[in-house]
């Protein structure tokens, strides 16, 4: 069951955002700072969800559930670096609305090519860096076990089955999420609620309702993945190796659930994306 329920995740999330990248790469007049970060996120999603789910899935049946340790570093090295580059990249995508829908005759000049190029390059760079030192101070440590009672190898898992003194990676983590993360979180949620104050100076009530709609979609994505992340990172680490139900669940929804969510709470539902799909699509009929 569980087996199942993973692999369409997993299918859901790959197919959707290759859709995405796909259909931007086709349609010129996607071809802008929305659906450049749009990809940027695509192609995270991607990498972050296949960093764990074929882990997960060959788990849920085989019986030998060992990994090298080789494995494990490399697995948590980019789930992690992911997973702080999509915090960055939604308040990166967060900014841009707020640029284009409160300040529409500035746009152009405030979101050039140069300041695209940037706004996605520090993300990725900023995720990768940190992941490094992270991972690099996790392996330090001594370890009572080597079962790890978790899904996948993740640094507070490993914080939990040290026998060490873990003062030095707890506060490198903490302060790895708080301003990353909390920063990241704070300046979107910013981002939107000067985007709501403009919504409700527009004088149809259709126009406002459909945006309000659009808006929700968007903070219900951002507060599933910021919300749970944090929680998880920003917490205090205990010394065992028990992990509770909490600890297990919710990294599976920023890794896997968010990722399948993404592309249809971001883009799917856009008109122009649905008007590029359905053109694709009759030319396609029109062929045979």
């Amino acid at each position: 069951m569980f087996f199942l329920l993973f692999l369409i995740i997993y299918f859901m999330t790959i197919s959707g955002n290759f859709l995405l990248i796909f259909i931007v790469r086709i349609n010129s007049t996607l071809h802008s700072p929305m659906y450049f970060f749009l990809t940027n996120l695509s192609i995270i999603d991607i990498c972050f969800s296949s960093s764990i789910a074929p882990v997960i899935l060959r788990n849920t049946l085989a019986k030998d559930r060992s990994i090298s340790l080789l494995g494990c570093a490399t697995q948590m090295y980019f789930s992690l670096a992911l997973g702080y580059t999509e915090c960055l990249i939604l308040a990166v995508m967060a900014y841009d609305r707020f640029a284009a829908i409160c300040r529409p005759l500035h746009y152009n000049t405030i979101m050039n090519k140069t300041v695209c190029f940037y706004m996605a390059a520090v993300p990725w760079s900023a995720g990768f860096i940190n992941s490094l030192v992270q991972v690099i101070l996790t392996f330090q440590l001594p370890f009572c076990t080597c079962h790890i009672n978790h899904y996948f190898c993740e640094v507070p898992a490993f914080i939990r089955m040290s026998c060490g003194d873990t003062f030095l990676n707890q506060l490198s983590l903490i302060i790895a999420a708080g301003i990353i993360g909390m920063c990241s979180f704070l300046l979107t949620l910013t981002s939107y609620l000067h985007i709501i104050s403009k919504i409700l100076k527009i004088t149809s009530s259709q126009g406002r309702q459909k945006s309000f709609s659009t808006c929700a979609s968007h903070l219900t994505a951002v507060t599933l993945y910021y919300g749970t992340s944090l929680f998880i990172y920003l917490r205090p680490q205990k010394h065992t190796n028990v992990s509770n139900t909490t600890d297990k669940v919710l990294p599976i929804l920023y890794m896997t659930v968010t990722p399948m969510l993404n592309p249809f709470l971001y883009s799917i539902r856009n008109k122009d994306v649905n008007n590029t799909l359905i053109n694709q699509l009759k030319r396609k009929k029109g062929q045979y």
